[in-house]
């Protein structure tokens, strides 16, 4: 028995992007288009009608635009959403809208409403389709992870540390989140719960592009108590403040010549494939503090994060991951505890509490 394909609705106002959008992800064998629709108001009868596992979506169209419309499928039967769309790189604060109201993930269209250069992104809209039907959306279950009887409750999962691994190397200096596919909405939960006397930095990579992470900084401090910023190089690593990665530079932690923590900005190649990079902001932090730290792995696609929590853990430094119950997509968290680097395996809402407790421990 074959695999079941990927079915995909492909929601755009404009035919030539439908086209386009369809060429490319009925191009991989893994995935269906099973249909197309021109606008929201087609969109939600279409997914009635067609049930699909993914719906791409487009923000600006006639009737009901893809906020709109986004709602309606939340409300509806949720479904996981990747909004595409050429207001997604002008309009970052609206796409960081839809990430809050639900769609999983977003590809940016590199130029107009009606381009030949979506094909620039092609890979980057297959494997976020393919990350996407395995996502978690309101309660549905993944695709891959089905389970075999009626009940819908997950059994949690404990982390295996090797028996190899070291003690706690000492009271923390800092906390260094990753995050990708999930991530904005699993961030904005925790952050809005950290006080802002939080004793030491924060430092996050959200693997974003580039025009995206300074609206997503701005959005994260106008809900918390932190101060949060993007990150610029030598700017200083303060308690109470949360500093996120650029798009299109990877981040890491150094001292200055005065032995306060700043944050440095390196043009290095893309490290499996993602730019900001969380192993490299995890093996800054190790190669400068050792074990004086936390590490927090969150949702995702993917396995960032876990070479470089595998290294903070060898030294000493506790490991936070999010559990497969929260999860909208169980990558990056799971490469962690299948390297058995993991202190702590919880589910979003216990983690903010975790943070507190392990800094201040």
């Amino acid at each position: 028995m074959t695999e079941s394909r990927i079915r995909v609705l492909v929601v755009d106002d404009s035919s030539f992007m439908r086209k386009i959008l369809s060429d490319i992800l009925g191009g991989d064998p893994r995935i269906e288009v099973a249909g197309t629709a021109r606008d929201g108001e087609d969109a939600l009868r279409k997914i009635a009608e067609l049930s699909p596992d993914v719906v791409t979506l487009d923000v600006e169209m006639p009737r009901k635009d893809g906020l709109s419309t986004l709602e309606e499928i939340m409300k509806r039967n949720p479904l996981p959403v990747i909004m595409v769309s050429s207001l997604t790189r002008e309009g970052a604060q609206i796409t960081l809208r839809a990430l809050s109201e639900g769609a999983v993930d977003f590809v940016a269209k590199p130029s107009g409403s009606i381009s030949l250069n979506m094909r620039d992104v092609s890979a980057d809209l297959v494997a976020k389709v393919i990350a996407a039907s395995t996502a978690r959306v309101g309660g549905r279950e993944r695709k891959e992870t089905r389970p075999l009887t009626s009940s819908p409750v997950l059994r949690p999962e404990r982390p295996r540390l090797q028996p190899s691994l070291p003690p706690r190397a000492g009271r923390p200096e800092i906390l260094a989140i990753a995050a990708s596919t999930g991530g904005p909405r699993a961030l904005q939960q925790i952050v809005s719960r950290i006080p802002g006397n939080f004793p030491v930095p924060i430092v996050i990579v959200q693997h974003m592009p580039k025009d995206f992470t300074l609206s997503f900084a701005k959005r994260l401090d106008a809900m918390s108590e932190l101060d949060v910023a993007e990150g610029a190089e030598g700017m200083d690593l303060r308690p109470g403040l949360a500093v996120v990665a650029p798009g299109g530079y990877h981040m890491i932690v150094r001292r200055n010549q005065a032995g306060r923590l700043i944050c440095g900005l390196s043009d290095a190649p893309p490290l499996l494939s993602v730019k900001p990079s969380a192993n490299i902001m995890f093996l800054s932090v190790a190669d400068e503090l050792g074990g004086r730290a936390v590490g927090v792995i969150l949702t995702g696609m993917g396995r960032d994060g876990a070479d470089g929590a595998a290294a903070l853990r060898s030294k000493g430094a506790r490991i936070i991951a999010e559990s497969q119950e929260t999860c909208i997509v169980y990558g990056m968290p799971k490469s962690a505890v299948e390297l058995g680097v993991v202190d702590e395996l919880l589910p979003l809402y216990s983690i903010p509490e975790a943070m507190i407790r392990s800094v201040r421990e």
